[in-house]
């Protein structure tokens, strides 16, 4: 199929059908497929934000066993929420998860919004996230895009283009979305864009907005998760106890604390951490 803003109805059917062909033979079984509860469903986009989809599926199960609704999710001290989400990374989503429970209860009465709107105003929830809640959770209609939606659609319509913007692509995903279930739909395209990352030098990477991942070794990152995977085993330690423990510059570590103390992730009392 040549680039092009507008498609015919030919080009539409036979781009449908080599996506669904796809899904019918090689669909993923994930868990957070079998449900269309909005809780489940926000929690499995908020995990599966930079994080592989294997690495999720374990925790997401832990996570829902443990805080089955999002009234117990609210209720939960912040050190049980990272202890069960402790080896997905990221933590700063856990307190956002947990803070946006937090508002959905007292704001919401405890029911997760159903427009995107409402959703972005949420801890923790983007353009992005808000527009797969509605489409997952609520099977509407919208638009959004995200890394395997953009790896089929470069695949398909700009693979001869480099730096491809998603303004490019976005038309497109406008005029081939099946609006009678775009759950399925998008839960097909995403599927195939994985699959493509396999047969394919990855497409996704002529994106004008592919970024790659900084080294983990010796980044911000990997002191953020030893902090708070300390602090997670040992409830407290003494900050200075922490910093000689830690096999990092001790600047940088210092540097951490603060960070982690801003974004009210831990408190400091008396020279001791905790999890706030």
């Amino acid at each position: 199929m040549k680039s092009q803003k507008t498609l015919s109805q030919d080009e539409i059917t036979e781009f449908r059908k080599t996506v669904y062909h796809h899904w019918e033979y090689y669909g993923r079984d994930l868990p957070w497929r079998k449900t269309d509860n909005p809780y489940n469903i926000i929690v499995s986009e908020i995990m599966l934000q930079q994080t592989q989809v294997a690495r999720v599926i374990t925790k997401y199960e832990e996570f829902i066993t443990t805080f089955p609704d999002i009234e117990s999710l609210a209720r939960a001290p912040l050190q049980q929420v990272l202890t069960v989400w402790h080896g997905l990374g990221y933590n700063r989503r856990a307190l956002s998860l947990r803070k946006m429970a937090e508002e959905i209860v007292t704001l919401h009465d405890g029911r997760i919004p159903n427009n995107v709107t409402l959703l972005k105003t949420l801890p923790g929830i983007g353009n992005a996230t808000a527009h797969a809640v509605c489409a997952f959770a609520f099977n509407q209609p919208v638009i959004f895009i995200e890394t395997n939606i953009r790896t089929v659609f470069i695949h398909h319509f700009f693979s001869t283009k480099g730096a491809v913007n998603d303004s490019d692509m976005l038309p497109l995903i406008t005029q081939t979305l099946d609006s009678r279930n775009p759950r399925r739909w998008y839960n097909a395209l995403m599927d195939y864009g994985a699959s493509l990352k396999k047969g394919y030098p990855n497409p996704g990477r002529k994106s004008a907005h592919y970024k790659r991942q900084s080294p983990f070794k010796g980044s911000r990152r990997q002191v953020r998760g030893a902090v708070l995977s300390t602090l997670v085993e040992s409830i407290s330690i003494a900050k200075d106890e922490l910093a000689a423990a830690l096999p990092f510059d001790k600047e940088l570590i210092h540097s951490v604390l603060s960070q982690l103390e801003r974004e009210e992730l831990i408190v400091v009392k008396n020279g001791v951490l905790f999890i706030a």
